[in-house]
């Protein structure tokens, strides 16, 4: 396959990522109370929701750019499975079963990212081309 066509796909499959976290945070952000009170009724303490927010908005962010991909990339699945174990364990329910499934299949596609990195069209590939011509990646230039 054209090298082309697999860095959008790597592309795309970052935007579609980062879009999940992202949008996740902003829905912990816009509804917080909400999401306090579901967090404390599975026993996780509410004063924990805005590190939960941090990790997947921050996280997000950077997989969008393709930036520290690899460490973003395995924070986020360690989030999800813990977001599985604690949130969804009830796997006699179909629904909390399909939920479990779906956070472990997004980790699953979280530590591909961490393994094999953002692509070429991202931030981490330009730091890389610079620092392989022996200098410091200039972040302006990024």
């Amino acid at each position: 396959m054209s090298v082309p066509i697999m860095e959008a796909a790597a592309l795309a499959g970052r935007l579609l990522l980062a879009a999940l976290f992202l949008h996740e945070a902003f829905a912990k952000l816009t509804a917080y109370s909400a999401a306090v009170a579901y967090s404390e009724a599975f026993g996780v303490p509410g004063q924990l929701l805005p590190l939960a927010i941090v990790v997947e908005a921050g996280c997000g962010l950077l997989i969008l750019a393709g930036f520290y991909t690899r460490a973003a990339a395995l924070l986020l699945a360690a989030f999800c499975v813990a977001t599985a174990v604690l949130f969804h364990s009830k796997l006699g329910n179909r629904n909390e079963l399909l939920h479990f499934e779906k956070d472990l299949a997004i980790a699953g596609g979280l530590l591909l990212l961490f393994a094999h990195g953002a692509g070429r069209w991202a931030l981490d590939a330009r730091a890389r081309k610079s620092t392989a011509r022996g200098r410091a990646p200039n972040l302006v230039e990024l």
